[in-house]
């Protein structure tokens, strides 16, 4: 009852409510592990339709995810390490020539068919928006799949999770001939890192890395970050599919398309209205 009540009402307008933003609106998106890549998404496109000028993704880690992992660690004589709550926010705006952007038009999506080994998850959601844009793997300079903190999920038996993710990707790179089998590793150094985020559900898949990828590309060190969200939907139940989508962040080109509100249909049909015009005038 509480989860459909309370759990399952809206956080979102909650959140405003409590932060006083009086004239904003706000929904919840629930995709578990692949929620806050869903919701940046759908901010995005929200943005990029006009439809809203300013849209803030927030999200938070919950206390059932700290006992889990706390549970291996202690029989294992290990302390506690996973203290604390994961949050974060990230705000979507309008472009203004100077912070980075998400290219929308080329979003990784896992579909109900993608099927759900990993290299099908990787090459729905990393290989196929770049193949739709003309990139090669090796054209992006740091991807974020999942962020876990080896040193919390080792112990625990999840195994280093964020090098499993660049290791597969760095396989797709040798399939596909972007890469050299030999330069494998070489590859997962160059654009992957260190997993540094709270296990806590959603919390490490890709959107702990947004604030680090805007610094870095605003100062230089990198022009592309491919933020990927990956999970399964119910832990194994109700079904087995997993979950993903990506976006690509890219550095700003410095130009900002004005909306001139000139509508080019409304432009057609009053050309093809004045040469009816024309015409008619002829035959009289």
């Amino acid at each position: 009852g509480d989860m459909n009540q309370r759990g399952g009402g809206n956080f979102a307008k909650a959140i405003g409510e409590i932060c006083g933003c009086v004239n904003a609106t706000g929904s919840d998106t629930r995709s578990f592990c692949a929620g806050p890549a869903h919701a940046l998404v759908e901010a995005a496109a929200l943005v990029q339709s006009g439809i809203y000028s300013n849209v803030v993704v927030v999200g938070g880690g919950c206390t059932a995810k700290l006992g889990m992992n706390s549970r291996d660690h202690i029989k294992k004589g290990m302390p506690a390490l996973e203290d604390m709550l994961g949050a974060f926010a990230v705000h979507i705006g309008e472009n203004d020539g100077v912070n980075p952007v998400i290219r929308t038009d080329a979003i990784g999506r896992h579909k109900i068919g993608s099927g759900a080994s990993p290299q099908a998850v990787m090459t729905a959601i990393v290989t196929d928006p770049l193949d739709k844009i003309g990139y090669k793997i090796t054209d992006i300079d740091r991807y974020a799949p999942e962020l876990q903190n080896p040193e919390i999920t080792e112990p625990a038996g999840a195994g280093n999770v964020p090098m499993a993710n660049f290791k597969m990707i760095s396989a797709l790179a040798v399939k596909r001939g972007d890469i050299e089998k030999a330069d494998l590793m070489k590859a997962v150094d160059s654009f992957g890192m260190p997993g540094f985020a709270p296990t806590q559900g959603h919390i490490p898949s890709g959107v702990p890395f947004i604030g680090h990828a805007r610094d870095m590309i605003l100062e230089g060190k990198i022009e592309k970050a491919m933020i990927v969200g990956k999970g399964s939907l119910f832990l194994g139940r109700l079904t087995n599919l997993f979950d993903g989508v990506s976006m690509i962040i890219e550095k700003n080109s410095g130009v900002v398309e004005v909306d001139t509100g000139f509508d080019q249909e409304q432009l057609r049909k009053m050309i093809a209205e004045a040469m009816r015009d024309f015409a008619k005038s002829f035959r009289e």
